[in-house]
């Protein structure tokens, strides 16, 4: 699978759990002070920012008011520009190192959305886990990071497990997210 499509299969997993949502769109969610309707916000901006600083034109901004349907035409617009001659393999300085646009989509922002639909699942009472073999890769993934990983903004501390924990749950907890939490009743 090349990083592109490991970009596009992230967004996929994303779109399907934002079907979920249905009416929660402002429930809290394990992020400080974060809806859920902010989360999927974050997501589409974060990534749009980073396309237009590398001078790719994702195309206009999508609609905000239907979230599910603005996060599969914001996918489409990253898959389209990743497409684009040259564009996946381009090269360029980041903040973890030398990359390429591509890694960057699938590597930062594809593992923002494995996280984030975490959170947004949780948030909204659906089901959420990664297999073995996803988790072993985001873990590999955050140790290319180092401690660049609990900056400000990125993940918080981890939080402990017990050691016959989920894969899914020391993967949330190494990223600073308590796999206890739900939201209040």
């Amino acid at each position: 699978m090349t990083s592109a499509d490991s970009f596009t299969t992230r967004a996929d997993a994303f779109a399907a759990i934002l079907d979920g949502v249905a009416d929660r769109w402002d429930a809290p969610t394990p992020c400080d002070d974060w809806t859920v309707r902010d989360v999927v916000v974050h997501a589409i901006e974060t990534e749009r920012d980073f396309l237009q600083r590398q001078d790719l034109d994702p195309g206009p901004a999508p609609d905000l008011t239907d979230l599910p349907t603005a996060w599969r035409e914001h996918a489409a617009s990253v898959a389209g520009v990743l497409g684009r001659d040259g564009v996946a393999e381009r090269e360029y300085d980041g903040y973890f190192g030398r990359t390429t646009i591509a890694a960057t989509m699938a590597d930062f922002y594809g593992w923002d959305l494995v996280v984030h639909g975490s959170d947004v699942a949780r948030a909204t009472g659906q089901p959420w886990e990664v297999s073995e073999e996803e988790a072993r890769e985001l873990h590999a993934t955050a140790d290319g990071w180092g401690e660049a990983l609990y900056s400000e903004g990125v993940c918080a501390g981890a939080v402990d497990v017990p050691a016959d924990a989920s894969a899914s749950d020391r993967l949330l907890a190494r990223l600073g997210r308590d796999p206890r939490w739900a939201p209040a009743a």
